[in-house]
């Protein structure tokens, strides 16, 4: 029987571009061109006879063409991944994953489930350090670290960003009310080694960069200084998105509304002899999807 197929790597190119509506992140993911997505991406609908996408800017939006071809070409590459990676690999794939403390405990991990669920062939292995990235201790597959540096021998996205605002308990909010940024010269400000300048910035952007409050407290790690204020020591800064499952189980309180200072967000880090690695890959594009980048 012969089957009338489009080019293969045309498929490939309007699949990626879709899933991410931009042939720019698609020639990322690809490790191509842009100018060689969008050859490809014409290729298909010049084979096809048919637009699979408006272009709206610099986004892509899918024709009704394209949304009813995508999912079809989705279920064809992931049933193609299954019965390779079945015949190919009859042991679980095993993904080691090196994260900061603070993001592994109160980010990432309450998320994992979800890529577990979708890759239970995968045997997940994560570990925690603050330690800079080079070549001489990459025993990861994927790094996450704050920022976004350029990191020699290996490839890197951001993929979440933060805003830090003051946090704390909400019994020490209650015995002590904070009405504005001047009152916190009336509290304890927790400080972390891992966040040297956080409440100097945050104080600045406040308009008290002078302020001298009642007391401090330093720890070494931020997720010590995240839990003292959990357990009502003072008044730290937490960092958003991060902090939201605290914030939701009500275990910290925004002491402040404003403002939300940016700070340096999270990368993926990826060694250069993985860059193509199916695995890694969608690990890295799930963390994007889930930092909303």
């Amino acid at each position: 029987m012969n089957r009338k197929l489009p080019p293969l790597n045309a498929l490939r190119a309007f699949e990626m571009a879709a899933r991410y509506q931009s042939l720019t992140a698609a020639a990322a993911q690809l490790h191509v061109t842009h100018s060689a997505v969008s050859r490809q991406v014409s290729l298909l609908e010049d084979w096809l006879g048919l637009a699979l996408f408006e272009r709206v800017g610099r986004r892509l939006r899918l024709t009704d063409a394209g949304r009813q071809y995508l999912p079809v070409v989705q279920a064809a590459f992931d049933s193609i991944a299954n019965a390779t990676e079945k015949l190919t690999n009859q042991k679980p794939r095993l993904l080691r994953i090196n994260a900061t403390p603070t993001l592994a405990m109160h980010w990432l991990l309450p998320r994992l489930t979800q890529f577990q669920r979708r890759h239970p062939e995968v045997e997940l292995r994560l570990a925690t350090s603050d330690a800079s990235i080079n070549n001489q201790n990459a025993d990861f597959d994927i790094a996450i670290r704050r920022g976004n540096d350029h990191w020699p021998g290996f490839v890197s996205n951001i993929f979440l960003t933060e805003h830090e605002l003051p946090v704390a308990s909400p019994a020490l909010l209650a015995r002590q009310p904070l009405p504005d940024a001047a009152a916190l010269a009336q509290h304890t400000l927790l400080h972390s080694e891992t966040r040297p300048v956080a409440w100097e910035r945050w104080l600045a952007a406040a308009g008290v960069p002078g302020l001298v409050p009642a007391a401090k407290q330093h720890f070494d790690h931020y997720y010590l200084a995240l839990q003292a204020a959990v357990d009502g020591m003072g008044i730290t800064l937490g960092p958003r998105p991060v902090i939201d499952e605290l914030l939701a189980s009500g275990k910290l309180q925004i002491a402040l509304p404003g403002p939300a200072v940016r700070v340096r967000g999270y990368s993926w880090v990826v060694p250069l002899a993985l860059a193509e690695d199916p695995l890694c890959a969608e690990f890295c594009a799930w963390l994007e999807d889930e930092g909303g980048t």
